[in-house]
């Protein structure tokens, strides 16, 4: 252990936060017992869209729930084996097994049995998105089910017409809900849910810039638990509320040299999920004054950016600090369409280069001496390109590791060989 240069404590919002995310999966489990309603879709769903439903409308967004089934490695390895024992190919995305192995053993990772949704309700971008929710819909007895197609191309493609082919997909999606809950659709709910996701975004966005100082007032380990609420319900007040305190909180440890690792001496990044059975990885990094600051994951899975006047990454400017006022329902579809479509982490699934660069920004910015690439076996899409961005790294002269394994599937990591392999990386980094 390296000697301790900076002063480090908890975060003091970190209790709320566990809370708030036990609150979100009872929320979906008891939402019948409250007379509302739940639907189920992936991480990226235009979830602002149910919200026009009403207060008590619930979801259950797959990626987080496939991740919290990772962490519990013995139920995972369970939903493994019965969705394989179905035919499903272990080299489908880790998450969609775990989802699917838990609806079909009807066992919920939180307790009791599995809560059936009311509806679907999707987006596909990622090879498997759009056969996901099917597939659960066809185990759960023919549960309602629509998907929206937001394989758009890069934003900077993103013209008028591509604009009106989601737009207008997402106003079917709308006659869809109404037919298929029976209730009246609340445009007024709409639009404060688009500006809810804007903000709540753009906040987590702030909040990761802040990880530009030295010491980083969090480690990517601790990012991963914060991140996760602009994975599951970013269009409520409530995340709002959450992240502008979380904003204040890092802001202060960076005002007062408040560090997540102590003995900070070198910065690292990861690129994409990380295996979550064995965080312990990170912690390990800590043990020789090692942060990881950060991942183009877990920047923009969730967080909105744009390039300030001086050049550099920031939070994206919000519709209400831009002064726009949205009045109808399609003006609100649109702005959250065109706000969605600018997400960097969608951009790499059209261009290696473009991944290459925002990580190299991300290099450059962030003060980072070296990169960790997780080849996950788990997840085709945000695997993508990985070959190409390390060849990247080393013509740039970036010290790189490429370690093996799966998000969420434990069977394809192993922890030691990892750790013999992170040794050498810090020897590389000059790391005692």
């Amino acid at each position: 252990m390296t000697e301790m240069k900076y002063q480090t404590k908890p975060l003091d919002i970190w209790n709320e936060g566990k809370a708030l995310r036990q609150q979100y999966y009872e929320n979906y489990a008891k939402a019948h017992e409250k007379g509302g309603i739940r639907w189920a879709g992936g991480a990226w769903a235009y979830s602002a869209v149910p919200a026009g439903l009403g207060d008590d409308v619930w979801s259950l967004t797959g990626e987080p729930y496939g991740a919290s089934v990772a962490f519990n490695k013995e139920f995972a390895a369970r939903c493994q084996e019965a969705i394989e024992a179905k035919g499903f190919a272990r080299d489908l995305c880790a998450y969609l097994r775990n989802y699917l192995g838990s609806v079909v053993l009807d066992e919920y990772v939180f307790g009791g049995k599995f809560p059936k949704p009311d509806f679907m309700w999707t987006t596909h971008i990622c090879c498997s998105h759009a056969k996901w929710y099917q597939i659960a819909s066809d185990l759960e007895g023919g549960v309602p089910y629509f998907c929206i197609d937001v394989s758009t191309g890069l934003i900077e493609d993103f013209n008028e017409r591509r604009r009106e082919y989601v737009v207008n997909q997402l106003l079917d999606g709308i006659d869809w809900l109404e037919q298929t809950t029976g209730r009246d659709y609340d445009d007024q709910k709409l639009i404060q849910a688009v500006y809810n996701e804007c903000e709540a975004t753009s906040l987590w966005a702030e909040i990761c810039a802040l990880n530009r100082t030295i010491p980083a007032p969090l480690d990517e380990k601790t990012m991963y638990s914060l991140y996760v609420f602009g994975t599951i319900i970013k269009h409520r007040p409530e995340i709002v509320d959450f992240y502008r305190k979380l904003r204040d909180e890092v802001q202060e440890r960076v005002d007062n040299k408040i560090a997540a690792v102590g003995n900070e001496q070198r910065r690292v990044i990861t690129d994409t999920q990380p295996p979550w059975g064995f965080l312990e990885i990170f912690r390990y990094l800590e043990t020789f004054g090692v942060v990881s600051v950060g991942s183009l994951y877990t920047f923009s899975l969730i967080g909105a950016w744009e390039v300030k006047d001086d050049g550099t990454w920031g939070p994206r400017t919000t519709p209400q600090e831009q002064g726009i006022d949205i009045t109808t329902r399609k003006q609100a579809l649109e702005v959250l369409a065109d706000w969605t479509h600018a997400r960097p982490e969608w951009q790499h699934f059209y261009s290696a280069q473009k991944k290459s660069d925002m990580m190299l920004r991300i290099v450059r910015e962030w003060k980072v001496d070296g990169v960790m690439l997780h080849y996950n076996r788990g997840c085709e899409g945000l695997s993508l390109n990985i070959a190409e961005n390390r060849l990247a790294f080393k013509d740039a002269g970036i010290p790189v590791l490429p370690f093996e394994g799966n998000m969420g599937d434990e069977r394809e990591f192993d922890l030691e060989r990892t750790k013999k392999a992170v040794d050498s990386f810090l020897e590389l980094l000059g790391v005692k």
